[in-house]
């Protein structure tokens, strides 16, 4: 999925053993990228960097389940870009080697954060804001994009789907507030990036949602 308008170029793309999607933020004036859960494929990625003309100043992630933080090591090493996540999944990023083991999945290290993510921050991109929208873990994050009308939830919330409660950390009434609260106040015509699968649009599922609705 490719889109690119007068404040942002967007690339989302499936990476990793489960096909997380990767996404690529880029300000077009700049060339200055941000690169939200690169769960796999780390060439792949880069090479869709190159394609844009990008380079990734900040490595950003939804939350620190393993498929969305697989390369992240390997990213920062490719471009010396900074790793960020929300304090509250730490303790996931910290047992990585635990969850692969779970999932059968080959293990590859990654350095600690640089630096906490935090409700409401302005992103490296000036072009958005982090939200926390804990529930699918404690601190899972959601990236909104006003001026695209662009919102990447990550887990938190499906085509038709809610993400998983019943995983380390997950809580079901929080997951629940956060997307009513929090996502479901956003602009109806945004496009939501899901964490897997395809796109869906905000308002599609405030009404049809079979799990949670407005």
């Amino acid at each position: 999925m490719q889109a690119m308008t007068s404040a942002l170029i967007r690339e989302t793309f499936p990476v990793g053993p489960l096909q997380c999607n990767c996404t690529i933020i880029g300000d077009p004036v700049t060339k200055k990228a941000i690169v939200v859960d690169p769960g796999g494929n780390p060439d792949l990625i880069m090479s869709r960097l190159d394609a844009h003309g990008l380079k990734v100043v900040s490595i950003i992630h939804t939350h620190a389940h393993l498929d969305h933080f697989l390369a992240s090591g390997q990213m920062k090493e490719k471009t010396g870009a900074t790793l960020h996540l929300h304090e509250e999944d730490a303790f996931l990023w910290d047992n990585l080697e635990e969850q692969c083991r779970l999932f059968r999945v080959p293990y590859t290290p990654v350095p600690a954060p640089d630096q906490w993510l935090r409700d409401d921050e302005e992103l490296a991109c000036g072009c958005g804001v982090a939200l926390h929208t804990p529930g699918h873990t404690p601190g899972s994050m959601s990236f909104w994009f006003p001026e695209a009308k662009l919102l990447i939830a990550g887990d938190t919330l499906f085509r038709r789907g809610i993400g998983r409660t019943d995983l380390w950390g997950g809580d079901y009434p929080t997951i629940e507030r956060s997307i009513k609260q929090r996502l479901y106040s956003l602009d109806e015509d945004a496009t939501v990036v899901t964490g897997h699968g395809p796109d869906t649009r905000l308002g599609d599922e405030m009404r049809e949602n079979p799990y949670i609705r407005a």
